[in-house]
């Protein structure tokens, strides 16, 4: 008899237990119901996974890169895995796979090679994970989601523009000027548009002969693959401005020399140092020299007068348009966009931020002023 009341007791008080859990559960819902539409923005930064990739540490832009977009996600509250490639595919192949393993909810891929990732990207595409590539667009897939980057096509306007003005082009200027032509990486699909906007400036100046080049290599967009830089890599520009001026200006200097970005600036740089150039000398001026990403050597290049300008790009604001992208698409709301760049496949929803130049004359306002670099850092 004991026994049957402990029995009746003890589930008595199971009952009432499970009616209090209910009632609780139903209170603790009832709150957060009524602010739905105010925290919906909060809740996919509430433990999110995002793995950026990074092509290399060897230049200083993406370490800037990687340290925006980490900061950036990490104060909204995304746990971030950073990895950076060494410039090597395989390398990179294998971090995204592991990401995926991880269960990232995003990817943020800065690829070495644009068409090196399609197969691995259809096992991300199978994950439902968001794919953004990250300033360098990534080629031949459907299995990417959006495309954040600066408008390189007027990154090249801008610097066959600083050419033009620097030398009178416009004002019936007719030289002839030399002028020599430098791309970047073949595998990187950003190379040929710095160039296409380069050359659509300075296309009706070649073709009158104002500027002269003297090589003949590189006059067309057509031909942007042959002269490539493999990798932007620094010793290779060398090489080829050491080849150029042995080859053809022996006899006589070169006015112009047209970089897409820093890394082969400052191998050409090199090379024209030397051979015996000199900024502000009557024999052998320094030739105009373009760039791209305002890195720290480069700027003290602009400052020694061993290079004209560069092509600022404030990863800054690049991190802060891409982490946007990320709040909005996990958030389940519509995506900012700007343009759409065909991948060969489709046309990838963009949003492209806007590229300025420094040189000698502005440089404080851009870089000092905004917090970029400090005064130290340049001298």
């Amino acid at each position: 008899m004991y026994k049957k009341i402990v029995v009746v007791v003890l589930v008595l008080a199971m009952a009432l237990s499970f009616m209090v859990a209910c009632q609780a559960k139903e209170v603790e819902t009832a709150e957060p119901a009524a602010t739905t539409e105010a925290t919906v923005e909060e809740a996919p930064a509430a433990g999110g996974l995002v793995g950026v990739l990074m092509p290399t540490k060897d230049l200083q832009r993406w370490n800037q890169d990687g340290d925006n977009m980490k900061s950036q996600l990490e104060a909204k509250g995304y746990t971030v895995d950073l990895q950076y490639a060494n410039n090597d595919v395989a390398t990179q192949v294998e971090q995204i796979e592991n990401m995926i393993t991880k269960g990232v909810n995003v990817l943020v891929i800065a690829s070495i090679d644009g068409s090196a990732l399609a197969n691995v990207l259809e096992e991300a595409k199978a994950a439902d994970i968001l794919v953004i590539a990250y300033d360098r667009l990534i080629m031949d897939t459907a299995n990417i989601d959006y495309y954040a980057t600066f408008d390189n096509e007027m990154v090249g306007t801008i610097q066959g523009q600083y050419i033009v003005d620097t030398l009178g082009l416009a004002d019936g200027n007719v030289g002839p000027f030399t002028m020599e032509i430098f791309v970047g990486s073949p595998d990187d699909n950003n190379a040929k548009l710095f160039n296409k906007g380069a050359l659509d400036v300075l296309a009706p100046y070649i073709e009158n002969g104002v500027l002269d080049v003297k090589s003949g290599e590189g006059k067309t967009n057509e031909e942007w693959t042959k002269i490539g830089i493999l990798g932007w890599k620094s010793e290779d520009a060398q090489a080829r401005m050491e080849n150029l001026l042995t080859t053809y200006y022996s006899d006589e200097n070169i006015d112009v020399v047209l970089s897409p970005n820093d890394s082969l600036a400052q191998g050409i740089t090199a090379a024209l140092i030397a051979a015996g150039y000199e900024p502000g000398s009557e024999t052998k001026p320094f030739p105009v020299l373009t760039g791209q990403d305002c890195d720290v050597n480069s700027m003290k290049n602009i400052l020694a007068g061993t290079q004209s300008m560069s092509i600022f790009k404030d990863t800054r604001d690049l991190a802060a348009r891409t982490v946007t992208m990320v709040d909005q698409y996990l958030a389940g709301q519509t995506v900012e966009t700007n343009a759409t760049y065909n991948n060969n496949v489709f046309e990838v929803p963009s949003y492209l931020c806007t590229p300025v130049f420094a040189d000698i004359n502005n440089y404080k306002e851009l870089l000092i002023d905004s917090g970029y670099y400090t005064e130290d850092q340049l001298q």
